[in-house]
C-alpha cells in the first residue's frame, strides 16, 4: 500500500471566523470542548503552542473501556496564526508517531478547516483516525459558531457538553 493510502485528509466549513477556529484549535479551554470523538471526554489539556513546545491530551469514556483512559501527546512543529498548525501525535498505547496538519482558509460562511493525518502504519489506525477525526469535526462545527455558549471562559475550566457536542 502506497504511502497516500496511509493518510486521512478531511475538510469541513466552521460558521465562525478564522481567528476563532484556530483559537479552538489552539487554547486548551477550546480544545476541552471538542477534541475527542464521539462520547469521549476531554479531562486534561496541556499545550505549549509554539514550535518545539509540547501538548497532551487525555480523554475518557466511551472506546477507552472501564479501567482506562486514552492520551494523545507530540509536539508543535509549525505555528502560523491563523493560518497554520503542524504537530506529531502519538497515542499513548505506543502507537508510532504521525504527523497533524491544520490548514484554515476564509471562505463564504466561516473558515474551512482542513486537516492532514499522515503516516499511519496501516489502514486500520487510518480508518479509526479519519472516524475520529470526523466525529470531532462535528463536535467543533457545533461548538465553535459566535455564540454566549461557545466562548470560553479564561478564569473557569470549560464546562463538559452534552454528547451530540
Amino acid at each position: 500500500m502506497n504511502n497516500s493510502a496511509l493518510t486521512v485528509s478531511l475538510s469541513r466549513v466552521i460558521a465562525a471566523p478564522r481567528q476563532r477556529v484556530f483559537a479552538a484549535c489552539t487554547q486548551p479551554e477550546w480544545l476541552r470542548q471538542w477534541l475527542a470523538p464521539g462520547d469521549l471526554v476531554v479531562t486534561n489539556v496541556e499545550a505549549d503552542v509554539r514550535v518545539g513546545g509540547r501538548y497532551r491530551i487525555a480523554m475518557e469514556g466511551g472506546a477507552c473501556g472501564p479501567d482506562g483512559c486514552a492520551t494523545v501527546a507530540g509536539a508543535y512543529t509549525e505555528v502560523v496564526p491563523p493560518e497554520r498548525l503542524r504537530f506529531t501525535w502519538q497515542l499513548g498505547d505506543g502507537s508510532p508517531e504521525t504527523l497533524v496538519t491544520f490548514e484554515l482558509r476564509d471562505v463564504p460562511g466561516g473558515t474551512e478547516l482542513s486537516i492532514l493525518h499522515q503516516g499511519f502504519p496501516d489502514a486500520l489506525q487510518r480508518d479509526r483516525h479519519q472516524h475520529g477525526w470526523l466525529g470531532c469535526l462535528d463536535k467543533l462545527a457545533h461548538c465553535a459558531p459566535e455564540s454566549p455558549r461557545a466562548t470560553p471562559a479564561s478564569a473557569t475550566p470549560a464546562p463538559r457538553l452534552p454528547a451530540q457536542c
